[in-house]
């Protein structure tokens, strides 16, 4: 990290923090030095430090932790500004935009699965199985977006996968407001396997018919 010149302190100081950032130097989840440290590093005051890191905790980069320190919480901005929206987002929002995302990723996956992307999606839908059996909402919800994650990867486009894990949160939630494992435990859907066995036999027309069935299912039941 160099030392910012001495006009607009406070500017220069969040375009290098915001570099250490995107970069990959400090990735997420990782304690950022104190103030007095990167004013040090920086050659600026520490109120210009603390400027700076107040105007990246509002954009969503960084986060302080009380008596702690503070971490970085994302990378990229754009992700950030997606996140909230889908925040706020309906849920029926969030179905309209999968089905587009899951059709495209459906066709891909049965068209360019590996036997590695297969073995991701059985370990995925083994999870769920066992969550499903041991009724436990929150490890079902994080196995049955695994296994729609794992069919986007298969698909071997990454800006597919990249919106797809944009939306993973929100997907998430919409999981657990749906009865989606209330649905599982109460009858006998085979959906996702059925999903599974398309991709594996290459399928494409009949994965996509099935990932949509699966959100229709979820939309008939808000």
């Amino acid at each position: 990290m160099r030392q910012v010149g001495r006009t607009t302190l406070v500017d220069s100081a969040i375009r290098e923090l915001r570099e250490e950032i995107s970069s990959g130097v400090w990735p997420v989840g990782t304690k950022i030095p104190s103030e007095s440290q990167l004013a040090e590093m920086l050659g600026v005051s520490r109120l210009s430090v603390r400027e700076a890191v107040r105007v990246l905790v509002h954009a969503g980069l960084l986060t302080t932790r009380q008596g702690d320190g503070t971490y970085v919480t994302a990378t990229d901005e754009s992700e950030v500004a997606l996140k909230r929206r889908l925040d706020r987002a309906a849920t029926m929002d969030i179905i309209d935009v999968r089905r587009g995302l899951d059709l495209v990723a459906a066709r891909l996956a049965a068209e360019r699965r590996t036997p590695e992307d297969l073995d991701a999606l059985r370990e995925t839908l083994e999870r769920r199985t066992t969550a499903h059996q041991a009724i436990d909402l929150d490890a079902f919800a994080d196995a049955d977006l695994g296994f729609h994650l794992s069919i986007a990867a298969a698909s071997h486009n990454p800006v597919l996968l990249d919106l797809y894990r944009g939306m993973s949160e929100a997907v998430r939630d919409t999981l657990l407001r749906d009865h989606c494992m209330e649905r599982a435990v109460l009858s006998s859907d085979s959906s996702h396997q059925e999903l599974y066995e398309a991709i594996e036999a290459g399928d494409a027309a009949g994965a996509v018919k099935i990932a949509l069935a699966i959100l229709d299912e979820q939309e008939r039941d808000l």
